[in-house]
C-alpha cells in the first residue's frame, strides 16, 4: 500500500561502505545483562576473553559496579579444533567457585563461526556429571554479526523461559504477573515494581538488576549480588495471569518470552511500548487496573496531574523543538511517543538495528502532517548520523554517551538518555518511565534548551 506521505528511510552512505562507531553494541552484551539480572545467575560467554572483557568494560562503565562474566577462553586451537572442552571445563569451574543457582551460556561471534555446537555440549556435560545436582544451564545464540545487543536481550529472556518456566495452570495465580520491561534503568524497575504492587498484583520482572546492579555498599566482595529475579519465580511463570512485554519494535521478534508463554501455557499476553509520555502510560496503568480489577490508585493520578502542569509550564520552551534521537529501538519508539504529545519534532530516528522495525512503529505514533518532516536511518552508525545531523542542523540531541564526540564538534547540546551513559555518575539511576519518570525527562530538555539560551546570550539573564 502506498502511504500519503513518505517517511524517509534513507542511509547516506554508499551501502558497500564499512561500519564507523556503530549505533549498537554486541549482542551477547544484551544476553549478560539478562543472566545479571537473575538471582544468583553467573553469564558464561563461549568465546574469547576479549569479548568477555569488552562486555564487562561496558557495563562496569555505565553501572559503576563489579560485574563478574565467565568465559571458555578461546584460542588459536579452539578456533580450529572447536571449543567443546573449553565450555565444559568453564562449567565446571564455575560450579565450584561460585555455586550459582543458574548458569547462562551466550555465543560469540567466533564460536558460532566455527559452528560450535553448544547445546550438544551442555547435553554431554550434563550426562557426565549425572551424579551432581546441577544447576539450570540457558544457552541462548547471539553472535553479533545477526543481532545487536537489544536482540541478545529478547533472545536471552525468552531462551530463559523457555528452559525454566512450568506449566501451572492447575494453580494459577490471578493476582500474578510476568512482566518483561526491556532494558530498563535499574530505577525505572524499581518503580516499575512498585506500580504492579500498588494494584496489589505479584510481579515476576525478568530481569531484575535492580539490586544486582545497582546495590548498596559492601563491607566484602560479594561474587554473587544478592537481588534479581528468583529462578523459582521464572519456573511458576507458566501459571501467571497475564504477561505484559514492554517494547512497540517487538514486533520483528516473533519467539518473544510472552508468545511463548502464550503457546505453551494459555498465559494472556500484552504488547505495549514502553510508558514514557502520557498516553503509553497511561495504557500501562490502565493494563493493570483490568488485569487487577481494581482503580488507578490516587498517587498515580497525582503524579499524572503534576506532569501534566509540568508540560503546561514548559511547553513555551520545548514547542517545535527539532532534535535528534538515537539508540535502541524500543527506546526510541517511547521517546518519539513523549515527543509528539508535547511538541517536540524528531527530525531524525537512528538505530543500530537493521530489521525494519522502527520505522512502521513511527508512522503508527506522529501525525501524518509531521511524517515528511522526519528521517529515520536504521541500521546507523555515527557517521551516518554525523551526515544527517549536519544536514538537518537539529536544536538538540537526544540519546547515549557514544553520541558525545558528534555532539561536540558540532556544537549541539547532548541529553543523555539510554546506555552506555559512561561520561556521567548516575547513569543507572536515570529513571524514564511512568509519570515521573516523564517528568524527570522533560524537566532535563527543557532545562538544556535554557542553558542553551543563557550561554550563548549576549547578557547572560538569570531569569527565565
Amino acid at each position: 500500500m502506498t502511504l500519503p506521505y513518505n517517511l524517509n528511510n534513507v542511509n547516506p552512505r554508499p551501502a558497500a561502505a564499512a561500519t564507523q562507531n556503530a549505533c549498537k553494541l554486541c549482542s551477547p552484551l544484551g544476553a549478560a545483562l539478562v543472566f545479571k539480572g537473575i538471582s544468583g545467575a553467573i553469564p558464561l560467554l563461549h568465546g574469547s576473553q576479549g569479548c568477555s572483557t569488552y562486555i564487562r568494560r561496558y557495563l562496569i562503565s555505565h553501572f559503576k559496579e563489579p560485574i563478574d562474566i565467565a568465559c571458555s577462553n578461546f584460542g588459536e586451537q579452539t578456533a580450529i579444533f572447536g571449543g567443546g572442552a573449553n565450555i565444559k571445563l568453564a562449567l565446571d569451574n564455575i560450579i565450584v567457585q561460585y555455586s550459582p543457582a543458574m548458569i547462562g551460556v551466550a555465543t560469540t561471534c567466533l564460536a558460532e563461526t566455527i559452528g560450535d555446537d553448544v547445546p550438544m555440549f551442555i547435553h554431554q556435560f550434563k550426562e557426565s556429571n549425572r551424579d551432581k545436582t546441577l544447576p539450570p544451564i540457558v544457552n541462548v545464540s547471539t553472535p553479533s554479526y545477526a543481532g545487536t545487543h537489544m536482540q541478545g536481550f529478547h533472545r536471552a529472556v525468552a531462551a530463559v523461559i523457555r528452559a525454566l518456566a512450568e506449566n501451572n495452570k492447575k494453580e494459577v495465580n490471578e493476582k500474578t504477573v510476568n512482566l518483561f520491561p526491556g532494558m530498563v534503568s535499574p530505577a525505572d524497575l524499581r518503580y516499575l515494581k512498585d506500580i504492579v504492587a500498588d494494584f496489589g498484583l505479584k510481579g515476576m520482572i525478568l530481569p531484575d538488576y535492580s539490586k544486582t546492579l545497582d546495590g548498596d555498599l559492601w563491607a566484602e566482595y560479594q561474587r554473587i549480588p544478592g537481588g534479581g529475579t528468583p529462578v523459582e519465580d521464572i519456573v511458576a511463570a507458566g501459571g501467571a495471569a497475564v504477561s505484559i512485554e514492554m517494547g512497540a519494535a517487538l514486533a520483528k521478534e516473533k519467539n518473544t518470552a510472552a508468545t511463548y508463554l502464550n503457546t505453551q501455557f494459555d498465559v494472556s499476553a500484552y504488547r505495549l511500548g514502553m510508558p514514557i509520555g502520557i498516553r503509553e502510560t497511561d495504557r500501562f496503568l490502565l493494563a493493570l487496573s483490568e488485569i487487577s480489577g481494581a482503580p488507578i490508585p490516587v498517587r498515580y493520578e497525582e503524579e499524572r496531574g503534576r506532569l501534566l502542569d509540568a508540560l503546561v509550564d514548559g511547553h513555551k520552551y520545548v514547542n517545535n523543538l527539532r532534535v535528534v534521537v538515537y539508540g535502541e529501538a524500543d527506546l526510541l519508539a517511547g521517546l518519539v511517543s513523549f515527543m509528539s504529545e508535547v511538541g517536540i519534532i524528531p527530525v531524525i530516528c537512528a538505530t543500530g538495528d537493521n530489521r525494519g522495525s522502527l520505522s512502521p512503529v513511527i508512522e503508527q505514533i506522529v501525525e501524518p502532517r509531521l511524517l515528511e518532516k522526519i528521517q529515520v536511518i536504521e541500521g546507523a552508525d555515527f557517521v551516518d548520523i554525523e551526515g544527517a545531523v549536519k544536514q538537518a542542523q537539529p536544536d538538540m540531541i537526544i540519546g547515549h554517551s557514544k553520541g558525545y564526540s558528534l555532539s561536540r564538534r558540532l556544537g549541539i547540546p547532548l541529553v543523555r538518555i539510554g546506555f552506555p551513559v559512561h561520561d556521567r555518575v548516575g547513569g543507572s539511576r536515570m529513571l524514564h518511565l511512568g509519570y515521573q519518570g516523564t517528568q524527570s525527562l522533560f524537566d532535563r530538555i527543557a532545562n538544556t534548551v535554557l542553558e542553551r539560551r543563557q550561554s550563548t546570550s549576549a547578557v547572560g539573564y538569570t531569569y527565565m
